[in-house]
């Protein structure tokens, strides 16, 4: 069953969230926050690919190409996947997606204007 527009984002932004509070909680050197933050940065590639193009053109400074991209780095070469990758992305680009995907939440929810 395909997931709305508002569905997907939503997704994003709660696994912006919680890789925010992973990297609060324990040393990020721990392997388990590692691997947490990693599976949410799959979570978030997989609910990229499915936002459209409309949505995503909304947004252009983000690099949304990439972060589908990422996501099937992390899945199909888990074995290649390196510490300094996943948590500067987590650090660095994590942060500017979140804002971005509440932003086009907040268009969702408006209602168009009347003519």
């Amino acid at each position: 069953m395909s997931r709305r527009l508002s569905e997907r984002l939503r997704d994003i932004v709660r696994a912006c969230e919680a890789i925010a509070r992973y990297e609060q909680r324990v040393d990020s050197d721990d392997e388990i926050v590692f691997d947490a933050i990693r599976a949410r940065l799959i979570e978030i590639g997989e609910a990229v690919k499915d936002l459209g193009e409309a949505a995503v053109a909304t947004e252009p400074e983000i690099p949304w190409t990439e972060i589908a991209g990422m996501r099937d780095y992390l899945a199909h070469r888990y074995f290649d996947s390196t510490h300094a990758i996943v948590m500067t992305t987590a650090r660095s680009d994590v942060p500017l997606l979140a804002s971005a995907a509440r932003r086009m939440l907040a268009r969702e929810a408006t209602p168009p204007p009347k003519l």
